[in-house]
């Protein structure tokens, strides 16, 4: 398309600020609109009056590379704002996978062989498994979970390695989780590289990793940012499309999907009935103070989960640029969690910690809860099309492509919309 068209981009998160970045670079005129009154959507750092902390925790891996290009662009200095390490899935008593650095396939093999508890069948389980999902491409029947996919592999394997990844990856529970979209993150996370499963830990808070710096560079490029403003209508024109009565050539909602169903419903109402109906997994981050500053022994530990003990991943913010002695507890996949109140939710997040790590008196200081953190990645799962009608497009982790609800598939989303406006 030629350049020099007006773009409207609703939407201030991951997505909307890639594909602001990406019109603007190709030389459109781009105008950004955020309802709330920061950019970063739902990775981004919250002000609680006593401390700045981020509305949740989100890592990046070394196979995303569009998003760390796109910080690299905007003038992130990714050596400072990032912890590199390899892969570890480490539990407080030394069990765990522990990649070292090296090419994915002999490093995850070795680290398998190596895994603290696991006798030599759970080993030759995992390395022929995983091994079987290589020979078909990372391929499976699109019907499957990853219950399903993995049920003959001994329990130790499911429950120690690759429910936690699954969760992580996919914010949805083994049970109703996609095995295919699963088998695509760990294609390209383990087996795309060397580098590309390094954990990337943020070492400032996530507004500076990318929606802060990203807006200060749409600014200084004679881009429009606009907070606190919510787009009430969307109308078509004359071949132009109309926002609240301003006019543009195209548009890109990268919005949440409630939002841009609502505002597609009078143009687009197959789109809107498809983006309305997706359901939605919440996470839960406890913030807790430590009896005692002390780092946690690895700056991400994984937990141990079960109907009692409701964390999978704890964050020593202390290693990672943060306050010391404080920990985030992170409960993914907390529908049932939230369904108890978030007082339980808590108190049993802190009892976790306390026999994990040490205790007793472990301090709340904040309880956040992202309720719609991710969409709910389940098999055949039909997601809203990038296309809506002509100069009207998509942008979200939501829209369709083959990655689950991470900042990878929204910034990827987000660029491939301010390609083609």
């Amino acid at each position: 398309m030629a350049a020099g068209r007006r773009v409207a981009v609703v939407g201030g998160g991951w997505a909307g600020l890639a594909a602001a970045v990406e019109a603007t670079r190709r030389g459109h005129h781009v105008t950004l609109f955020e309802m709330a009154p920061q950019l970063g959507g739902r990775a981004r750092a919250v002000d609680f009056g006593d401390a700045l902390l981020d509305n949740g925790q989100h890592i990046l891996i070394g196979a995303y590379s569009q998003t760390l290009s796109l910080m690299r662009f905007v003038g992130v200095d990714l050596d400072r704002a990032l912890l590199r390490t390899p892969l570890k899935v480490t539990y407080p008593d030394g069990a765990g996978l522990q990649l070292q650095p090296g090419s994915p396939l002999i490093t995850f093999a070795a680290a398998v062989m190596r895994y603290p508890g696991w006798g030599w069948r759970e080993k030759q389980a995992m390395l022929m498994a995983s091994t079987g999902w290589a020979l078909r491409g990372f391929r499976c029947d699109a019907s499957l979970t990853v219950s399903q996919l993995t049920a003959r592999l001994p329990a130790k394997v499911r429950d120690e390695l690759l429910d936690p990844l699954c969760i992580a990856a996919l914010n949805t529970p083994a049970p109703q989780a996609s095995a295919s979209v699963f088998l695509r993150v760990l294609k390209d996370a383990l087996f795309s590289g060397p580098g590309s499963a390094d954990l990337l830990l943020p070492r400032q808070r996530l507004s500076e990793l990318w929606p802060t710096p990203a807006a200060r560079w749409l600014k200084a490029s004679g881009a429009t940012v606009h907070l606190s403003t919510r787009v009430e209508r969307i109308a078509n024109t004359q071949g132009r499309w109309q926002l609240d009565g301003e006019s543009f050539d195209a548009v890109v909602l990268s919005c949440t999907a409630n939002e841009a169903a609502r505002l597609t419903a009078p143009i687009a109402p197959e789109w809107s009935a498809q983006a309305a109906q997706l359901r939605y997994e919440p996470i839960v981050t406890v913030y807790a103070q430590q009896p005692a500053p002390r780092r946690l022994p690895q700056p991400m530990m994984a937990l141990r989960s079960d109907n009692a003990r409701p964390a999978q991943f704890a964050f020593d913010l202390g290693a990672l640029g943060g306050p010391d002695g404080v920990v985030a507890l992170v409960v993914s996949g907390a529908a049932e969690w939230v369904a108890r109140g978030m007082g339980a939710v808590e108190q049993a997040a802190l009892q976790q910690a306390e026999a994990a790590f040490g205790g007793p008196h472990w301090k709340p200081l904040r309880t956040t809860t992202e309720k719609r953190a991710t969409f709910l990645c389940t098999p055949g799962l039909r997601r809203p099309a990038q296309h809506i009608a002509a100069g009207l497009l998509a942008a979200g982790d939501y829209v369709e492509g083959p990655y689950p609800a991470t900042l990878e598939g929204a910034t990827r989303s987000g660029l491939a919309a301010g390609m083609v406006v």
